[in-house]
This record gives structure tokens, sequence and C-alpha cells, in this order.
């Protein structure tokens, strides 16, 4: 299993939506896909993340971390 980096939240409302950044620059999206089904699993990659996603993980990702997750996110 991959060392994860970290996981973001760009949650706007009362359904999740979290990503998980690991070292192999794979990522992992777990979402609430409306109320009666939570916690859905999918391994994205960076062409399938819109870029006002991209915007937002990047806004909220830890400093520590930015520059990693902007090179796996292929971030401007």
């Amino acid at each position: 299993m991959e060392k994860e980096i970290c996981k973001i939240s760009i949650a706007n409302n009362w359904l999740g939506d979290e990503y998980i950044f690991y070292e192999n620059n794979t990522i992992k999206r777990v979402y609430d896909h409306h109320s009666l089904s939570s916690n859905k699993t999918e391994w994205v990659t960076p062409k399938e993340i819109s870029k006002q996603s991209k915007d937002k993980l990047v806004r909220s990702c830890p400093e520590e971390f930015k520059e990693q997750i902007m090179q796996i996110l292929d971030y401007p």
C-alpha cells in the first residue's frame, strides 16, 4: 500500500467530498453522491478533476504539501 501524503476535504455542504493523495501520484476520492449513497470511493486522475475542484484542493491544502499536491494535480 502506498504511503498517504494528505487528505483534503472540499465539501461545501452536508455531502462529503474528500481527496486522498498518495506518494505514487495516485488520488482517491471519497464522496457522498446523495444522502442515501454515502462514502463512495473511486480512484481519479488529474484529468478527471475539474479546474474548480483543483482550485479548491490547492487552496485547502496544508502549506507543507502544497507543492507536491500541485505537481500531482498537474496544476499550473
